[in-house]
């Protein structure tokens, strides 16, 4: 009997720094086994330039918490062993590891070096602003701590192709490329060409670095157990590298792998350009579909609800489609901060865990709350990710014919019994849908299983029922079995 796949980014922005979060994710494994989550994404786990960082300052990626370096031994998050233990712990309650790979730059280097550079604009990196000159860089990584163990490989400004720091000028605000390097042509086109985004920018022209990565990804799959992959930052890396190296991959592995790929752009266009040109060898996170739910969180009532799906990757191509409502990088405070708000949140989960299409992820704060940013918990979101693994199956049918109410019905499968549902969602006043839910409902009685509309809806003889919401939130109406299951085990 199949499952739907529900994916969980577990961990935010703002993490104690005090090297437990592996066990804390070890120790909540069987719970989320247990609502229904099937993936978890976990934060970058290598040695980044403190033991404060996040994990997207990337130092030394085959120190997984083992070697004192950059003055710790362990990560923010823990150490190697914890992270493995981890891992075993998600795999033994059947839950799938996607490990956050970030291969775009490094920082945090042991040592300098000299180089002839030129200077191009920050804001369009198609123009050059200065002639070649001298620069000093931190490009040298020798990784002294660790020794050697596991690669002998390491990094000097042959393998980068720029930066954004000159440490005899002291100067910042310009980019400079290294003499004899130039910027990928095939990344995004934002500021003229976005090949570099920070730090040492990793030169994937040069097949040394290429072959390293390679190794080092074979690696880290089998030192780790891994199940899958979430690349940062596809937009900035020359889309022909992921292409091959998911290939080479895959083929040593003699499996498929799955990988997801974060392209922060909110032009559909884009994102499809992106999928064909790395031949559909990994899913995207629908960014399109997440400013939709942002700008509808703001807007209120002004917003048209049968537009939420326009122009986004769930709709376009759905099977390449990872949705979400926010994540780390949306988070208040952060450079693409874009929260959408309290009000609205119940309404997107509803939205990406209950209807047919699309991987939902579902962002750690907004499960668990997050008191650094006195941030409120969604009301009813393991509620709605138990539904959708007992009963969001079946043909879909939608009512978007209302700018302001909008429904649909999943009509249920013979292999999940009682499965099927209707969801209604209001942006202003209660309103309610009268919906087809099939003739083998009839006589069924159903109930709203957020408690928001208390009387039950029976189903007709012809198979219709008329559901219900109030004003500014979401009904989820299920077979009266499943309400009461899910009302019990919440």
């Amino acid at each position: 009997m199949s499952v739907n796949k529900t994916m969980m980014q577990y961990f935010e922005w703002y993490l104690p720094n005090d090297g437990l979060w592996w066990k804390r994710c070890a120790a909540k494994a069987e719970n989320l086994n247990g609502i229904g989550i099937t993936d978890v994404w976990l934060p970058p786990a290598y040695k980044g330039t403190s033991q404060e960082d996040v994990g997207y300052g990337v130092y030394d990626m085959y120190d997984l918490g083992e070697f004192d370096q950059k003055g710790t031994v362990r990560t923010k998050y823990g150490t190697k062993e914890e992270y493995l233990e981890a891992i075993q712990a998600f795999h033994d309650n059947g839950i799938r590891v996607f490990a956050d790979v970030v291969l775009n730059h490094r920082m945090g280097a042991d040592e300098v070096e000299d180089v002839v550079a030129v200077s191009d604009s920050a804001e369009d990196r198609t123009q050059q602003v200065e002639e070649p000159h001298m620069i000093r860089v931190w490009s040298k990584f020798t990784f002294p701590g660790r020794k050697g163990k596991y690669s002998k490989f390491t990094w000097d400004h042959t393998h980068f192709s720029g930066t954004d720091y000159d440490d005899l000028s002291k100067e910042q605000g310009m980019i400079y490329r290294f003499a004899g390097k130039n910027w990928e042509d095939d990344t995004d086109p934002e500021k003229g060409n976005f090949d570099y985004l920070m730090g040492m920018n990793v030169d994937m022209s040069n097949p040394v670095v290429c072959e390293e990565i390679r190794k080092w990804l074979l690696w880290y799959i089998k030192e780790t157990g891994i199940d899958g992959l979430r690349l940062d930052a596809v937009k900035h890396i020359s889309f022909s590298f992921y292409k091959e190296l998911l290939q080479k991959v895959r083929s040593e592995l003699g499996k498929d792998f799955p990988a997801v790929g974060e392209y922060w752009n909110t032009d559909l266009g884009r994102l499809l350009y992106y999928l064909d040109e790395v031949n559909q060898e990994m899913s995207l996170f629908d960014v399109a579909l997440h400013y939709n739910f942002f700008n509808a969180s703001q807007a209120g009532r002004d917003y048209d609800l049968r537009q939420i799906f326009d122009n986004t990757l769930v709709r376009e191509r759905p099977e390449r489609a990872v949705t979400f409502v926010d994540n780390h990088d949306t988070q208040y405070g952060q450079a693409l901060q874009s929260f959408v708000s309290d009000w609205f949140k119940p309404i997107a989960y509803a939205m990406i865990l209950l209807r047919e299409s699309g991987t939902p992820c579902i962002f750690y704060s907004d499960y668990y709350g997050n008191p650094v940013q006195d941030r409120p918990l969604v009301p009813n979101l393991g509620k709605m990710i138990k539904i959708r693994r007992g009963y969001a199956y079946g043909e879909q049918e939608d009512y978007f014919d209302d700018p302001h109410v909008i429904g649909w019905v999943r009509r249920g499968s013979d292999d999940h019994p009682d499965s099927g549902l209707a969801v209604v969602i209001s942006n202003t006043d209660d309103g309610e849908k009268r919906m087809f839910m099939g003739r083998q409902h009839a006589g069924v009685s159903f109930r709203d299983a957020l408690g928001n509309c208390p009387d039950p809806v029976v189903i007709d003889e012809e198979g219709y029922g008329t559901f219900a919401a109030r004003g500014g939130n979401v009904s989820i109406w299920i077979h009266e079995v499943g309400f009461e299951y899910i009302v019990v085990t919440e």
